[in-house]
C-alpha cells in the first residue's frame, strides 16, 4: 500500500498545480481582485463561450478528483495503512 499512497501523493501534487492553472485561466467576473489587475475593462463579461464552459467543466472535474484523493489519503492515514 506504500506504493499506492506514494502514487496518490504524486497525482495530488500534479492535480494541485493543474487546478491552480485552470483557476487562474478563468475570466474575471468583475469586482474583487480581477478588477485590480485590469479585468474590469473587459466587455461581454456576462457571456461565456464554449471555451469558458469547457474550462469550467475541467476545473470542476479536476477539483472533485483532487478532493477524492485528499479523502483517500486521509483514510490511509487514519487507519494506519503504510
Amino acid at each position: 500500500m506504500t506504493v499506492v499512497k506514494l502514487i496518490l501523493q504524486i497525482v495530488l501534487v500534479v492535480l494541485s498545480l493543474l487546478l491552480t492553472l485552470l483557476i487562474l485561466m478563468h475570466k474575471g467576473k468583475g469586482g474583487g481582485l480581477s478588477d485590480m489587475f485590469g479585468g474590469g475593462l473587459t466587455q461581454n463579461a456576462g457571456s461565456s463561450g464554449v471555451a469558458e464552459k469547457n474550462l469550467n467543466r475541467w476545473t470542476v472535474i479536476i477539483a472533485l478528483i483532487w478532493v477524492a484523493i485528499i479523502i483517500a489519503l486521509g483514510l490511509f492515514t487514519k487507519f494506519g495503512v503504510a
